[in-house]
């Protein structure tokens, strides 16, 4: 079953829309661009999203001391690292945030599943996004997740997996019965603008998320 993860939030009524509609995690961003915050706008909200939801933290190439400033000042519960990061860069994330790590991976042309066991044996979860160069992360483009379901043919999971770039309520179906992620991660495809979302586009996508559950559970 798939949570849902709303990411990129800029403003408290996203997030408590979030929240209201049963997502399992609300995400902010710390990397860049048109929907990076401040920590303290961050944790106002992040608040918005309620308790039971839980504070993601998008960081790009972020020393130390700031991650784990941001980390107390947001108050989150999961820092997701992009970048393309090591091994050592997990285990220092989360030996300066004292928090779970997502590392994301990102996919381009090929998928090499093998060479990601490192990343995989430290992290937490594992973040699969969209390879575009010049760009982190919130491509708005989706990668092939039947290459990435047949590189995973037998393989056996250590950690949640995260399915993320160009997810919209059209397509989210699909990633699930490709992939069968424990997470589906939308930022852009629920979007009226960069930074502000649609509610509308929200429940669709929740509703998309929940049909297609049902699709592919036992009779």
């Amino acid at each position: 079953m798939a949570d849902i993860k709303f990411c990129g939030l800029t403003t408290a009524e996203d997030a408590a829309l979030a929240g209201a509609l049963g997502a399992r995690y609300a995400g902010v961003v710390f990397a860049g661009g048109p929907r990076a915050v401040d920590p303290e706008r961050a944790a106002d909200v992040l608040d918005a999203a309620g308790p039971a939801v839980t504070r993601v933290g998008v960081f790009g190439a972020a020393d130390p001391s700031t991650l784990a400033r941001i980390v107390t000042a947001a108050r989150l519960q999961i820092v997701q690292l992009h970048g393309d990061p090591r091994p050592d860069d997990v285990r220092r994330a989360r030996e300066v945030s004292g928090v779970a790590i997502w590392a994301v991976i990102r996919i381009g042309a090929a998928v090499d599943l093998p060479s990601f066991a490192p990343l995989e044996a430290v992290a937490d979860g594992l973040v699969f996004d969209t390879l575009r160069s010049g760009v982190l992360g919130g491509t708005g483009r989706a990668f092939d997740w039947p290459a990435l379901a047949r590189a995973a043919s037998g393989w056996q999971r250590r950690v949640p997996w995260i399915i993320a770039g160009g997810l919209t309520p059209q397509n989210v179906a699909a990633a699930i019965a490709a992939v069968d992620p424990d997470v589906v991660d939308v930022s852009s495809g629920v979007e009226r603008v960069p930074g502000r979302k649609d509610g509308e586009r929200m429940r669709s996508f929740v509703d998309a998320v929940r049909s297609a559950q049902r699709a592919t559970r036992p009779a």
